[in-house]
C-alpha cells in the first residue's frame, strides 16, 4: 500500500531542508510515519493480516533507526522532528 502521490509531494514539501530534497533523514523518516499511520488503519479493520502486521514492524524499525541517526548527529533536528510529527520519545 504505497502512499498517494499528492500525500508524499506535501510530506516531502513540509519537511525537507532545501528545495531539491527528497533525502534528508528528516523527509524519510516523515514519510515512514506516514506509512506507518496508514497501515496501522488497516490493521485495524484487518486484525489477522500476518503479512502487512510484518512489513509494519520492519518499517518501525527503519524509522527507529533513522531517529537514532538523526538523534546521534544533530540532536536540535531531532527534536524538532519528534516535536513536529507528534511521536513519543
Amino acid at each position: 500500500m504505497p502512499l498517494d502521490p499528492e500525500i508524499k509531494k506535501e510530506i516531502i514539501e513540509k519537511f525537507r531542508r532545501h528545495p531539491n530534497d527528497t533525502g534528508s533523514p528528516e523527509v524519510q523518516i516523515a514519510l515512514l510515519s506516514a506509512r506507518i499511520k496508514q497501515l496501522e488503519e488497516h490493521l485495524k479493520i484487518h486484525r489477522k493480516d500476518f503479512h502487512s502486521r510484518r512489513g509494519l514492524m520492519k518499517l518501525i524499525g527503519q524509522r527507529r533507526a533513522l531517529l537514532n541517526y538523526l538523534k546521534r548527529t544533530d540532536f536540535e533536528r531531532y527534536q524538532n522532528l519528534i516535536q513536529n510529527l507528534g511521536l513519543k520519545k
